[in-house]
């Protein structure tokens, strides 16, 4: 259970049987009566957000959450299956709570899941992965200098956009949180 003078930016809370996340967080003090502490909050499982105010005597609930870390293994169809580094139990994740990510999957990449009431809720992924381009135009020679970019695609059909030096079979580092390209790692 947490104190409302607990509450920060950033910190994980159950409201209506639901976790939530606080996305921005606001102490105010009238000039009359209690402080309040307002907050947006966003669901994590559906991204849903909402504002909630509280007074100094709330109290809200902590939420059953646990992050793992674990290895992305395969995907079978119809799960993206991965493996708990310490128990190798099968954790099996939909596609709908991958979303883009599923993308940027590589095996035996370590993952973290954060896991709510036993079910995973939300996956993050490394930072940044190394994939070859396998689909471009080809690149200009000394087109280096510009911001111009042109369409690129990566193993798995996922679409990203690259400078114009970049060739087909060159591989390049893609930033996951985004889904952009970051640098050329290597020429093909």
């Amino acid at each position: 259970m947490y104190n409302a003078s607990d509450l920060r930016k950033g910190l994980k809370v159950e409201v209506d049987n639901q976790p939530w996340v606080i996305s921005e967080f606001e102490f105010c003090k009238p000039g009359k009566g209690t402080a309040l502490y307002k907050c947006k909050l966003k669901n994590i499982i559906t991204g849903y957000t909402m504002d909630r105010t509280y007074r100094p005597t709330d109290r809200i609930e902590k939420p059953d959450l646990e992050e793992r870390e674990i290895m992305y293994s395969y995907h079978d169809g119809a799960f993206y299956v991965f493996s708990d580094n310490e128990t190798f139990e099968e954790v099996r994740i939909p596609e709908k709570i991958l979303g883009d990510s599923k993308y940027f999957l590589i095996e035996n990449a370590e993952c973290r899941v954060l896991f709510y009431k036993g079910q995973p809720v939300e996956i993050t992924l490394p930072v940044f992965i190394m994939k070859v381009i396998t689909e471009t135009e080809p690149g200009a020679r000394g087109d280096t200098a510009t911001n111009v970019t042109k369409s690129a695609k990566i193993d798995n059909g996922y679409e990203i956009q690259v400078p114009l030096f970049i060739n087909q079979g060159d591989t390049v580092k893609i930033d996951t949180r985004t889904g952009e390209y970051s640098e050329r790692v290597s020429k093909a």
